[in-house]
């Protein structure tokens, strides 16, 4: 029977090395010179260093645009609040990978509202959708990418 799985993953060696790129652009940059700017990569977390909002704000532009190059979602990362103290201000920011339990009930409620004849069934940090017909599954795909979930969806596993 034909199934595939759901997943919101990160390629982590990209992401690697789109901070190493806009390191590399940070250091190089006439602006930076002699500033505080700088980012870090901690497991799924980055954190975005600078004098001001302004150089964090400048940081994280250049890190969407380097992050968007190598073919990793923007929409994977979730910025967080701003830090500033000391004449100094810093941003974590998440990078979400894997899909947790509300939302992965809400894929399964879209899936079931279209009435197709599939089933979807939550697995961990995915979403296992297996049907008779590869036409189903490919409608319950093209119908997740129109539906605004919140995450950005890869589609994997594809089996007949």
């Amino acid at each position: 029977m034909p199934s595939f799985d759901v997943v919101s993953e990160v390629d982590m060696q990209e992401l690697r090395n789109a901070v190493d790129q806009t390191r590399r652009e940070i250091d190089t940059r006439y602006d930076f010179k002699g500033t505080a700017a700088a980012i870090e990569l901690n497991e799924m977390e980055l954190t975005l260093f600078g004098d001001a909002e302004f150089q964090v704000d400048q940081v994280m532009d250049i890190l969407v645009q380097k992050i968007s190059k190598r073919g990793i979602d923007v929409g994977c990362l979730e910025p967080g609040k701003l830090e500033e103290g000391g004449g100094k201000a810093r941003r974590t920011v998440k990078v979400l990978a894997g899909i947790e339990t509300d939302t992965a009930r809400r894929i399964v409620k879209l899936i079931k509202e279209a009435k197709l004849k599939v089933q979807a069934a939550i697995q961990g940090d995915k979403v296992r959708v297996t049907g008779k017909k590869r036409d189903d599954l490919q409608a319950v795909i093209a119908m997740l990418r129109e539906a605004d979930v919140g995450l950005p969806l890869q589609y994997n596993n594809f089996r007949d």
